[in-house]
């Protein structure tokens, strides 16, 4: 590989990695404005569930709609119009004062996140060496962790003294400037050399022909264990960590400790995911996750509190990394923006179901063990699901 072409892959890495950065601040704001939010409005649990479950209903719309565009009018177009959907609505947020104008925007918010990322993935895929493919996706994930990171500062130093809004305010607008930096990335090079005319719904029925169908069980299965245990447990990280009897400013703290860890989770599946394979690292960190999550749940002192919650965040961020990689590569060209879509849709609607069943069993003094032991079990299908009806892609050229 040419000097030149590993440029081209580190802007391009860099570019899509900011866009994946300022979704992830918002993403991760919002489990903080969600406990400020809950005070400044007097929500109930239910109300905050609805919150997180918007955001997700957004992503599935999203996801499903963006993902058909993907194929039919390219990757780039999608990239640019799903992050200037979600800047506007983010910013546009700050100024609400009612839950259903927000819930609104949430919605809007969501729909942009839900198209970028399998878009993005998708993209980079298409962009990138088979033999370092895998890698790169799984570092683009790692953006997540930084904008988690900076959500958490932000959520930690901005909102107790300046408020919610002047958080979303600052999420909204660097987001402009990774806009305008899409705007002269070239499309993937695989999508533009085809040609052939598809409908959407040919390249729907596609998905789920004989020849997929086994690829897109295990990834629709995959995705909606990982989705509804991620959003059901993280978005309410800071308000568990208050039932559990800290203030909402330690939570902050100890929250922003945990983000610390999704770093090297991610960084270390990078490594490993050209070594060992793709199966290896969503398996292995998918049970990693599960028994982190339990610990979490049954926590009784801080220092278990914590060390269970770093485990937790560097072993899902992980498992996150290998979930983007393996995507796009089940499927070829014609269809791959509508089957990575498709697939993050539905593993969404878990995105939906994760914060409204917290919210509900927390209304029905269900104990946090019960519902993190939840998660566990859903975690653990979601790693059957890879290891019975997954096939290995590591170094696998895209068809």
């Amino acid at each position: 590989m040419t000097k030149a072409k590993n440029i081209s892959n580190r802007k391009l890495l860099s570019i899509a990695g900011l866009g994946w950065l300022f979704d992830a601040m918002d993403v991760g704001m919002l489990s903080f404005i969600l406990a400020a939010l809950q005070k400044e409005w007097n929500l109930s649990v239910q109300q905050m569930g609805w919150i997180g479950s918007v955001n997700s209903i957004g992503m599935a719309a999203g996801a499903f709609i963006f993902g058909l565009l993907a194929d039919k009018i390219g990757r780039k177009h999608v990239f640019v119009i799903t992050l200037l959907l979600f800047s506007v609505g983010s910013g546009l947020s700050a100024f609400s004062t009612t839950l259903a104008v927000f819930l609104l925007l949430r919605f809007l918010i969501g729909m942009g996140l839900g198209g970028e990322l399998p878009v993005a993935s998708t993209l980079v895929s298409e962009t990138v060496p088979a033999k370092e493919r895998g890698k790169v996706v799984v570092l683009l994930e790692s953006f997540w962790a930084g904008g988690w990171l900076i959500a958490a500062l932000i959520s930690f130093f901005i909102i107790p003294k300046f408020g919610w809004q002047t958080a979303l305010l600052l999420s909204a607008l660097p987001a402009f400037y990774a806009l305008y930096l899409r705007w002269n990335l070239p499309d993937s090079p695989r999508f533009e050399a085809v040609q052939t005319k598809r409908s959407v719904f040919q390249n729907m029925a596609d998905v789920w022909s004989g020849q997929y169908r086994r690829e897109t069980i295990m990834l629709w299965v995959l995705w909606f264990c990982v989705v509804f245990s991620y959003y059901g447990m993280f978005l309410w990280l800071p308000s568990v960590m208050v039932m559990k009897g800290f203030s909402l400013i330690k939570s902050f703290q100890y929250v922003l400790i945990m983000t610390l860890a999704q770093l090297p989770g991610y960084f270390s599946a990078a490594w490993l995911i050209e070594r060992a394979g793709r199966k290896f690292v969503l398996v292995t960190y998918l049970i990693g996750t599960a028994v982190s999550a339990y610990f979490f749940g049954n926590a009784e002192s801080l220092p278990l509190l914590l060390t269970s919650g770093i485990f937790l965040s560097f072993f899902n961020l992980g498992a996150w990394g290998g979930l983007y990689a393996y995507t796009p590569e089940q499927y070829p060209t014609e269809i791959r923006g509508t089957g990575a879509g498709m697939a993050a849709s539905f593993g969404r609607v878990g995105g939906i179901l994760g914060p409204l069943l917290v919210g509900y069993l927390a209304a029905q003094q269900t104990s946090i063990t019960m519902i993190f032991a939840i998660f566990c079990i859903a975690i653990v299908i979601g790693a059957l699901s890879v290891l019975i009806l997954g096939k290995e892609t590591k170094a696998k050229e895209l068809a």
